[in-house]
């Protein structure tokens, strides 16, 4: 049987897709690429330059949200293109009203400060959650500690790496080598004596790094989800919502949240500008109902970082 060709309406709908974005000039588009955490093999970049030159494309950019993208691409080479990305494991990405691209710093796996594998993560929740359709445009940032490299909090969905770190008093020698590193001033030493103030603990783990006999140990990680942040001309730090345990309790977290984001949220604007105060505790109420079946719990916050 001879293949069925397109019809136009299905081709508008290509079109339509989040990755193909309209130009100034109508006949011509840019391709937004699918690469979660920003994160390409070098056979895979090596393929985008070769399907970049098979279609004319002279310049590529590089975005914000860890992608890449094609310019000037002729709106009748999309579908030919699309399907070379494809093959190529760099499948067309999304833009509109959808989960888009998954942003993450590289983590424990390359970083010295990072406290979480943010690429594990990321992985698994693309997997789970990218191009979803949604009422409002949907992104998720991942840092792997509270440097926040990747502004993770000015996202829908923000997700930070923490420790706790735990000090042996008993051994503590008061050299204060760990109050020097201490970028928040949260540990002090009175009469040979450690303090800390976690009023202003970022939960880094810093401190652990630069005790020279070791005995700061880190406690199990945690994962802070915030909620409701942005960009744009009026940006906007995103609330804490919850402070997972593992990551596997982080994916469960973020479908529900995304769940009840298609549930209750207007489409007319963005997530951020639909949560006051009281509609954020109402919307964080719903999605812990819908946990309590799961059986997942959080830690309370009690943190610098967490608190703000």
């Amino acid at each position: 049987m001879a293949r069925r060709r397109p019809s136009n309406r299905e081709k508008s709908q290509f079109y339509l897709k989040g990755g193909i974005i309209p130009e100034i000039d109508p006949d011509y588009y840019i391709v937004r690429l699918r690469t979660p955490a920003g994160m390409i093999t070098p056979d895979q970049m090596s393929g985008i330059a070769r399907i970049a030159r098979r279609f004319g494309v002279s310049q590529v950019h590089c975005t914000t949200r860890q992608t890449v993208e094609l310019l000037h691409v002729k709106h009748e080479d999309l579908e030919k293109m699309a399907a070379a990305l494809e093959r190529n494991g760099t499948p067309v990405g999304a833009e509109r009203d959808e989960v888009v691209n998954i942003t993450s710093c590289l983590g424990t796996q390359n970083c010295k400060y990072a406290v979480i594998d943010s690429l594990s993560l990321a992985k698994k929740l693309d997997e789970k959650f990218f191009g979803r359709e949604m009422p409002v445009k949907v992104r998720i940032a991942i840092s792997a500690c509270p440097n926040g490299c990747t502004s993770e909090r000015l996202n829908e969905i923000g997700i930070t790496g923490l420790r706790k770190p735990i000090r042996n008093m008993g051994l503590c020698t008061g050299c204060s080598t760990c109050a020097h590193y201490c970028r928040e001033q949260a540990i002090k030493i009175v009469n040979g004596k450690l303090q800390m103030d976690n009023s202003h603990c970022m939960l880094c783990g810093f401190c652990v790094h630069a005790c020279p006999y070791n005995y700061i140990n880190f406690d199990e990680p945690r994962y802070l989800i915030t909620l409701g942040g942005k960009r744009g001309r009026h940006p906007k730090i995103g609330r804490t919502f919850f402070i997972a345990k593992s990551e596997d309790d982080v994916v469960a977290v973020v479908e529900k949240i995304i769940y009840w984001i298609y549930r209750s949220i207007a489409s007319d604007k963005m997530l951020p500008e639909q949560l006051t105060d009281e509609e954020f505790a109402e919307f964080r109420e719903r999605v812990m109902k819908s946990l309590e079946p799961l059986g997942i719990e959080g830690y309370k916050p009690t943190h610098a970082f967490a608190l703000r």
